[in-house]
């Protein structure tokens, strides 16, 4: 169950996840029926809300990625040689020893590439879900540069003005990704190229 409810969520579409939560996120489902049956709450309009955007969005995006997450640390655990963890044992190390000595260090490679690719992607917030999510209602907080491109270029065809927002956009994201690699480069063998 529990494998089923963390990894699924990465390999269906973004279009399914969203009207998952907005099904999950009515005023008749499953969160509020559980809110006021178990706790006593009045029912909410989460999504209707702009103080609740954050929030749905932040904890979606850990429900739909920590499965693949887990997958890919697992993996590069798989391939720590065992007799590491059985020569600390017998030196006398306890499990948090272990980690900090051989675990993260092992997987050390897989972090650092994982998180420079995570920051070329720092400007670019999944603009996907949050048009298929937010509403009038919510354009306050729920606007970020993807969602006001589309809004600039395709809503009101101003094309020129959300072009270059979108150029803008992807040099920083090339510029981040070019000074972690860097950073990385510079502080340890691990880099992208």
């Amino acid at each position: 169950t529990v494998q089923t409810i963390t990894y699924m969520p990465h390999f269906i579409s973004i279009v399914v996840i969203s009207g998952m939560l907005v099904d999950f996120l009515a005023r008749d489902g499953l969160i509020n029926n559980i809110l006021s049956s178990w706790f006593g709450f009045t029912p909410h309009t989460f999504l209707q809300e702009s103080g609740w955007f954050r929030s749905i969005y932040v904890s979606s995006n850990i429900w739909q990625n920590i499965g693949w997450g887990s997958i890919i640390y697992l993996s590069a655990m798989s391939s720590i040689d065992p007799s590491l963890y059985e020569a600390a044992k017998v030196d006398g190390a306890n499990r948090w020893q272990q980690t900090f000595s051989i675990t993260l260090p092992g997987i050390m490679s897989t972090i650092v590439i994982l998180l420079i690719l995570q920051i070329g992607n720092f400007m670019t917030i999944g603009a996907d879900k949050i048009l298929l999510l937010y509403n009038p209602t919510t354009y306050e907080t729920a606007d970020v540069i993807g969602t006001f491109v589309y809004r600039k270029g395709i809503l009101e065809s101003n094309f020129s003005y959300s072009s270059a927002v979108g150029l803008f956009n992807s040099l920083i994201n090339f510029t981040l990704l070019v000074l972690a690699n860097t950073l990385s480069r510079r502080t340890s063998d691990n880099k992208l190229w």
